[in-house]
């Protein structure tokens, strides 16, 4: 049996990409109430932590992607969008959290015996 090796890279954004893919599209549902802000600061924080990661495995991209996301689902400076295009907009941002998580690689660090 051959000895298992360590891979060579993780996927670390992709455990909160999904989470906050799903607090999205739960978040549609409770857009016209007071609740919403508790899915802008899910929204916004796991976009900072998956900025973190992105930045760790140098997708310069995703970083962009995922400042917006942060910027515009900010609970304490609020951006007034309402209505079908921010129901669009959450969709959107679900999917750029599942894309970046499923394609930031962040690569392990080998050691030599």
């Amino acid at each position: 049996m051959p000895t298992p090796t360590k891979p060579d890279f993780t996927r670390p954004a992709l455990a909160p990409g999904l989470l906050g893919a799903v607090a999205l599209v739960a978040g549609v549902a409770l857009l016209d109430t007071g609740a919403f802000i508790i899915f802008r600061y899910v929204v916004s924080i796991f976009a900072l932590i998956m900025i973190v990661f992105a930045f760790r495995a140098r997708a310069w991209w995703a970083i962009v992607l995922l400042a917006a996301i942060a910027v515009l689902w900010n609970p304490v400076v609020v951006i007034p969008l309402d209505g079908q295009p921010w129901a669009a907009l959450q969709f959107v941002a679900a999917f750029v959290f599942i894309v970046v998580g499923v394609l930031v690689k962040v690569p392990t660090e080998r050691t030599t015996s």
